[in-house]
């Protein structure tokens, strides 16, 4: 999902707004998962897991994104320590409602 014609999906996903998005299930679900290991990592349930293989995700994809999720949760983590934010340039329409959402556990 790239160009322009996808403009309407990407800010969806920018903001969080994964119904806005009109993802197919297989998409939607994985980023459920990447959200639930975001938010609390010790809450994903083999149901979610067998979710995923029964869309058609392999191991191997399921796998590499828990480790993806993982290590964003790791870098956002970091940049909050060190009060690091993203120049204005990578974010021209400031920060995402994703990661300012106030419900958001992970705490960011």
């Amino acid at each position: 999902m790239q160009g322009e014609e996808f403009g309407g999906v990407a800010d969806a996903l920018r903001n969080g707004d994964l119904e806005a998005a009109g993802l197919q299930p297989p998409e939607r679900l994985l980023l459920e998962f990447a959200g639930t290991i975001a938010r609390a990592a010790d809450r994903v349930t083999d149901e979610q897991v067998q979710a995923l293989r029964d869309v058609g995700w392999t191991e191997e994809q399921i796998a590499e994104a828990a480790y993806v999720a993982a290590l964003f949760s790791l870098f956002v983590r970091l940049a909050d320590a060190f009060d690091i934010e993203p120049p204005a340039v990578y974010e021209p329409h400031g920060i995402p409602a994703a990661a300012t959402r106030e419900d958001d556990s992970a705490g960011r």
